[in-house]
């Protein structure tokens, strides 16, 4: 089975598919779920170029600080996010909400399964009115060996 999970390409893999053939169990996961938190997905778009992956993950209302991004296990891209948002309290004594109707995001999590080519010791993260775009430099490919004919004399 190793062989054709290896030959897929795992960021074109749908989430519930990948975690068929890759399932994690991680202590972490289950305190959620124990704990009644809720833990949503990141809706994302990667982009495959010559040079580099680039994630790209809506995470409105949240800031740089309040998002993790990192690598477990060499090869697993891993962002997650508290789910914290701040209400803007009015300074004034005696002022409050009227209407609540914009929610604070959920827990988020999001794991990518990391190619061989990728190197996870080159990620760089920013978060920007509200994108977050993690990039993902590729290893540079290995060189192709020339195959020089000597003539016999």
């Amino acid at each position: 089975m190793a062989s054709i999970v290896d030959s897929f390409n795992l960021f074109n893999l749908p989430e519930a598919v990948e975690k068929m053939l890759f399932p994690t169990h991680h202590s972490h996961d289950h305190d959620h779920a124990r704990e009644g938190r809720v833990v949503s997905n990141i809706p994302v778009d990667i982009l495959d170029n010559p040079k580099e992956y680039v994630f790209f993950m809506d995470v409105p209302g949240l800031s740089k600080s309040e998002i993790q991004v990192t690598v477990e296990d060499e090869n697993a891209l891993v962002i997650r996010s508290n789910g914290k948002r701040k209400r803007e309290d009015g300074d004034d004594e005696g002022c409050k909400y009227l209407r609540l109707e914009r929610r604070a995001p959920h827990k988020l999590q999001r794991k990518f399964r990391l190619p061989e080519n990728a190197n996870p010791s080159a990620i760089t993260a920013k978060c920007e009115n509200g994108v977050l775009t993690v990039t993902v430099e590729k290893h540079p490919p290995p060189t192709k060996s020339k195959t020089v004919e000597i003539a016999i004399a």
